[in-house]
């Protein structure tokens, strides 16, 4: 068999892993701390559960408001700005921390996607996309991470089918209208969605992404595949 010669470049292949941990701007340690916080925030659909969508939106929109001004404020504020990077900069990427770029960070995203969500989608709808949301994108982020060697779109396999795995118990555990198998089929065919769109949307955060559109292939296949289920009986 010949050699490769100095000049040749490497399979695709054997690229994969290389450029995959390039897209990884902060260390593993700081990811899992990141991810740790990430999980805090099944106190949305958790506490949406309990509460009205208005209660729901008296409660998030300040909060979100309030990281987003936080981030305009480190964009135009030099002061501000040492002081935000100083304390939370070893938890932001890259893409975070690039002022020219003006992006916001996962948890203003976060919090301005669960606004969109709860304005936008029946209750029922909201509580599991955000749940897979939160429970898969940490397991896809640190299983991807750390196993990852086989780019799939613009992630890597296995962390999209850490994704995918993960979304089951969600599916299984969290809140139905009527319980049926085809329920949950259509929750799981909703979980694939979500998978697909963390592994190739890049231009918009996963937190905005991935809940919107799991919520919208969960609308139109209860419209189309279970029309006798009132969305809104969870109110």
């Amino acid at each position: 068999m010949p050699s490769r010669g100095a000049g040749d470049s490497p399979s695709p292949d054997a690229q994969a892993p290389e450029a995959l941990h390039h897209k990884a701007t902060i260390d593993y340690s700081s990811e899992m701390v990141r991810k740790c916080i990430h999980l805090a925030s099944l106190a949305i659909p958790i506490i949406y559960y309990y509460v009205s969508r208005e209660t729901g939106l008296f409660l998030l929109v300040p909060m979100a408001t309030a990281f987003f001004l936080a981030d305009v404020g480190r964009w135009v504020s030099p002061s501000f700005g040492e002081w935000y990077y100083r304390t939370f900069g070893w938890l932001l990427r890259r893409h975070e921390q690039d002022h020219s770029a003006r992006r916001l960070t996962g948890a203003t995203n976060i919090l301005l996607s669960a606004v969109v969500c709860v304005a936008l989608f029946p209750k029922i709808i909201t509580i599991n996309a955000f749940a897979i949301l939160i429970i898969s994108d940490t397991t896809s982020a640190l299983i991807g991470r750390r196993f990852g060697k086989h780019r799939f779109l613009s992630k890597s396999l296995e962390g999209t089918l850490a994704f995918f795995i993960s979304a089951i118990p969600v599916v299984l555990i969290a809140p139905k209208i009527g319980g049926s198998a085809t329920e949950y089929a259509i929750w799981m065919a909703g979980a694939a969605a979500g998978a697909v769109a963390e592994a190739s949307v890049e231009k918009v955060d996963d937190n905005i992404s991935v809940p919107l559109t799991i919520g919208l292939v969960l609308w139109g296949l209860y419209w189309i595949v279970l029309p006798e289920l009132n969305v809104y009986s969870l109110m």
